[in-house]
């Protein structure tokens, strides 16, 4: 049989008191504590989870039995006029009704009368709560996973133009070994792979349904918990609805917003390494590359400059996503079960964190990639490389003489007297402010008799590049292969 519920508050009481409780209690709540604890100005956020969740809950009550058809018929037409009215920016948020979850139940009241008092049968605000966080996060990684797709794709577009391009490669920031510049590109394609990966299955724990759980212990009523995860899109890989399954840890567990946030900081962390290669990249040092001058500001004293403001800020919101991550953490450490108070905190971090990461990657994608002419059907902008700078820096730093080493190995010297022997050439190289490739094979052949003339073939960068053709390496071959292999990940 349908029930009502006969302790609930008028819509008048829940209005003018501002508390679904507060039958109880004999003095209102000051307004200095209303503003300390309301969260509706930024929880309202969730209002499209909220109410997806609401209606889900509905629907599962009505074919339960719990409340009437004529019932769930009002609270669907409630919602949909709620709806319509913050779409419209017409719905009165309000600080009394404290959080998202009071202000549209207060207003469904106010619409449908009675109906909208029965909506909360079954239900606690604090698996409503915990069901609209996971729903409204599982909208945004699915947008940030598209996010991550468009970057990647931007970034195998620039691998794919300069394959041939030769990037000195570093380690501690010293001239190491020549790579492809494509090669480096593609690097950073498989952390952002990593990083979807990661969100897919932040994905997969996020969605599972608390509604049902109540306050903490569950309820009396006959609720169909697996129907409602079901309306919610809460299944598995094979369409199985997924459903917590202890009613304490439903309502407070926080784990899967702190998984996506360390999941956001590290991603963000490839952000900020890439951010400041671009950085170090287009200073006049370097000169390696420029990138559009939409995303670069100018100074207000010193007007030949054009500073990389975009990377730079990347790298500091860096630091503010990992703050929020160790904020998230702290919240949890001390909570005893079941739900607090203090788990409010929770959205604010967990909201920046969202926002933050969705801008930065939609803006590094087109930094990166450029942006689409409609009239030519091409991507325009972006990263502007200079090739030469690029292979003259790699000049300058004896890049080559792992391959000299190589080269030596081969000819039956261990590796170790190799490395020696080369040390000493490199110095030679030095003393004369040349590049090894510029030694006379006289002067090699001091360092060792089987150094012949095609030794200058492995010197020369291009030479070192095309050698490092094994899976994984450098060499055109290998890198072109890999950007095969990338564009069909991504179907591009």
């Amino acid at each position: 049989m349908p029930t009502s519920q006969a302790t609930t508050p008028s819509h008048n009481q829940l209005d003018t008191k501002a508390q679904a409780w507060s039958a109880l209690f004999s003095e209102p709540m000051s307004d200095l504590v209303k503003r300390y604890t309301s969260s509706v100005f930024f929880d309202k956020r969730l209002w499209q989870a909220d109410i997806a969740g609401s209606l889900a809950h509905a629907d599962m009550l009505a074919a339960q039995g719990i409340i009437s058809a004529s019932d769930h018929a009002s609270i669907q037409r409630g919602m949909a006029q709620i709806t319509a009215e913050i779409e419209s920016g017409a719905f009165e948020w309000k600080l009394d009704l404290e959080d998202v979850h009071l202000n549209i139940e207060a207003r469904l009241t106010q619409l449908v009368g009675d109906a909208g008092k029965r909506l909360h049968t079954g239900r606690s605000r604090n698996d409503q709560v915990a069901t609209d966080v996971r729903l409204w996060l599982r909208g945004e990684i699915d947008l940030i996973g598209d996010l991550l797709k468009e970057l990647q794709v931007a970034l195998v577009d620039v691998a794919a133009q300069n394959v041939e391009v030769i990037l000195p490669g570093f380690t501690h920031l010293q001239v190491a070994q020549p790579v492809s510049f494509g090669h480096h590109m593609l690097a950073y394609v498989e952390m952002f792979k990593r990083d979807a990966e990661r969100m897919a299955d932040v994905r997969r724990r996020t969605n599972v349904l608390p509604l049902g759980s109540a306050a903490l212990a569950g309820t009396t009523y006959p609720l169909d918990r697996e129907r409602v995860a079901k309306m919610l899109g809460m299944v598995d890989a094979s369409g199985h609805p997924v459903v917590c399954q202890n009613s304490l840890d439903a309502v407070s567990d926080r784990d899967f917003a702190i998984e996506f946030t360390a999941a956001a900081s590290l991603c963000m962390v490839h952000v900020s390494r890439l951010s400041e290669e671009l950085i170090i990249w287009m200073s006049q040092n370097f000169g390696f590359i420029k990138i559009a001058d939409r995303f670069t500001t100018g100074s207000s004293i010193m007007p030949q400059k054009k500073n990389p403001d975009v990377p730079e800020l990347a790298r500091g919101k860096t630091g503010r996503v990992v703050g929020h991550l160790m904020g998230l953490i702290t919240l949890m450490k001390g909570q005893p079960l079941a739900y607090n108070k203090d788990n409010q905190e929770d959205k604010e971090p967990l909201f920046d964190t969202v926002d933050t990461l969705k801008d930065t990657l939609r803006i590094f994608a087109e930094m990166v990639g450029g942006q689409l002419n409609p009239a030519t059907g091409k991507k325009e902008g972006g990263i502007t490389v200079n090739a030469p700078a690029m292979e003259q820096a790699a000049l300058r730093g004896y890049a080559t003489a792992t391959d000299l080493a190589d080269y030596l190995v081969k000819k039956g010297l261990p590796f170790r007297d190799a490395h020696e022997t080369v040390a000493h050439a490199v110095k030679a190289a030095t003393t004369h402010a040349c590049d090894l490739s510029e030694l006379p094979l006289a002067v090699l052949q001091g360092f060792h008799p089987q150094i012949e003339k095609d030794v200058y073939e492995c010197l020369s960068l291009r030479g070192s590049l095309n050698a490092r053709n094994t899976l994984g390496g450098t060499a055109p071959a290998q890198v072109r292969a890999q950007i095969a292999r990338h564009q069909a990940r991504l179907a591009v």
